[in-house]
């Protein structure tokens, strides 16, 4: 047999271990998703098209100032509540934390603010440094 014969063979032998892999590969992580207990994608929360991110921190800090400040201070820095300065937690961890609360801890903002407040309140704490 000839060298290029061979070469030739080799790559495409190689080539398809290669499709069988990423092939089994792409069928083990979707099976391990649709098993998974893990939540699905984060999409964000609902915000209208037409609001600019500026206005949407603005309403973020004047529903802050309303419903957060008397627990983390005007200023965020905290008082009864943390600090929320510098938060290093997910926006879906920010949402489930103000629509949920936190037993013990904190309340449920959940029928207070929709969705879209929701929204504008993360906006706000992304300004916060």
């Amino acid at each position: 047999m000839s060298p290029v014969k061979t070469l030739g063979l080799s790559l495409g032998a190689s080539l398809l271990a290669l499709g069988s892999v990423a092939l089994l590969g792409s069928i083990l992580a979707r099976n391990a998703r649709a098993h998974s207990h893990e939540l699905p994608q984060w999409t964000g929360l609902p915000v209208p098209a037409d609001v600019t991110p500026a206005s949407l921190q603005a309403s973020g800090r004047k529903l802050y100032l309303n419903s957060c400040a008397h627990c983390h201070g005007t200023d965020a820095s905290g008082d009864e509540g943390p600090d929320l300065h510098g938060l290093q937690v997910s926006d879906r961890r920010m949402a489930s934390v103000i629509s949920h609360g936190i037993k013990g801890e904190m309340p449920s903002f959940a029928k207070k603010h929709p969705p879209v407040e929701i929204a504008a309140l993360i906006a706000y704490l992304h300004t916060l440094e």
